[in-house]
């Protein structure tokens, strides 16, 4: 599966199990997380860790760095929103970004 069949919407998701083997998990490091399209790159891709989390955190990986996608159940909260969830193997020694907004505020309350 490439990164832009994985991008696509899709309406189920059957999950592929599969042995990887021993050189390919010695030379890839896998994430787990909400595949999303880089907003302005179209050659990157941003893997969201927890998508329902308030504290929102992201890799962003370049879309020739990612060697495999498997597929995991998706994650639904309360209200019945779904989200597609996948594992990104990523060759050992790219170059990614882990990033973590946040607001900017006091810390000493008044």
């Amino acid at each position: 599966m490439t990164v832009k069949e994985l991008l696509e919407h899709a309406e189920k998701f059957e999950v592929d199990t599969y042995k990887l083997s021993r050189s390919f998990r010695e030379n890839h490091i896998a994430f787990t997380g909400a595949p999303e399209k880089h907003p302005c790159a179209d050659d990157k891709i941003i893997l969201i860790q927890d998508p329902f989390s308030r504290n929102i955190s992201y890799y962003e990986f370049a879309s020739s760095d990612i060697a495999g996608v498997e597929e995991l159940p998706n994650l639904v909260n309360l209200e019945g929103t779904s989200v597609k969830m996948c594992r990104v193997w990523v060759r050992r020694g790219s170059i990614g970004v882990r990033s973590a907004p946040f607001v900017v505020e006091d810390t000493v309350r008044r």
